[in-house]
């Protein structure tokens, strides 16, 4: 049985752009078409009015995401992103605005109910306000965490650390400390080798002043005939030799012989001495009656 379903297997944008962006007009700043995908930016002010224009009269049910990102070096450097997808028409678009740390950005929470976590999250994460959004709390960072992890002026290390303490019977909240600086890195390719010379390496130092890590030598050694490996007929004759004549291993082993015959079975055995019992009689269970 065959079964029909009114969204198209396949995602088209041709034309898309101009569709949702006449749809748009004025809330429209700019459309990127890229990688088949289709990006929207609006005005800031005007994202819950674009949002449910989409959502109301093109099909854009679902709220899938909305996530952010920082470009410390914008005026407006947070970006929103929200991410939407269209199952009658198996479409995914996102619409995006620019803030920075002052500028609110209006809730979509009275269109997607879904739209308070991901709020959240991007205000903890980001430190981006939405206006209208009942609450705003820190969803992933710990209570009391000051700052925004994934502002890229953030510190690597944070500000605080927190450990629980034998002592007070609780976590508590300290300043971080290092103990060691933090490192530099040369991005250098292992294999290609540093120009400098590494702790430790001094020894590996050519006598005559080379790069670190080649062969004290003038010239390689290679391999060219056969003679220079020890190979040839006398070498093959030389291993075909017998080590030794009574070796067991070169003995005809082909003929089967008798096993030896147990310790217990031969007549001429001496007799045991000292307390040992004989193992037959030993081994017999005993009579309980």
């Amino acid at each position: 049985m065959t079964v029909l379903h009114s969204a198209p297997r396949l995602t088209r944008i041709d034309g898309l752009a101009g569709t949702l962006g006449e749809a748009l007009g004025d809330h429209l700043l700019d459309t990127l078409e890229a990688h088949g995908e289709l990006v929207l930016t609006v005005r800031r002010e005007s994202i819950a009015a674009a949002l449910e224009m989409l959502r109301d009269h093109h099909g854009y049910q679902q709220m899938m995401e909305i996530a952010g990102a920082d470009y410390p070096d914008r005026d407006e450097r947070f970006e929103v992103v929200y991410m939407l997808l269209s199952l009658t028409k198996n479409s995914r678009i996102m619409v995006k605005v620019s803030t920075d740390e002052a500028s609110t950005v209006p809730t979509v929470t009275h269109l997607w109910p879904n739209a308070g976590w991901l709020e959240r999250e991007v205000f903890d994460l980001y430190g981006v306000i939405f206006e209208g959004n009942q609450d705003l709390r820190r969803i992933l960072t710990d209570y009391g965490f000051e700052g925004h992890p994934f502002r890229k002026d953030f510190p690597m290390t944070g500000y605080t650390e927190l450990r629980y303490s034998e002592e007070e019977k609780r976590v508590v909240y300290q300043p971080v400390e290092l103990a060691q600086e933090m490192r530099t890195f040369d991005f250098l390719s292992p294999w290609e080798g540093a120009d400098y010379v590494l702790p430790g390496d001094e020894k590996a130092m050519p006598a005559d002043g080379g790069a670190p890590g080649e062969p004290p030598v003038s010239e390689s050694k290679t391999t060219e005939s056969p003679k220079q490996t020890g190979a040839g007929a006398k070498t093959d004759a030389k291993a075909a030799e017998r080590v030794s004549a009574a070796a067991p291993a070169e003995e005809d082993s082909s003929v089967e012989t008798d096993a030896p015959k147990p310790t217990e079975d031969e007549p001429g055995r001496a007799e045991r001495e000292g307390k040992t019992a004989d193992t037959k009689a030993a081994t017999e269970p005993k009579d309980e009656d």
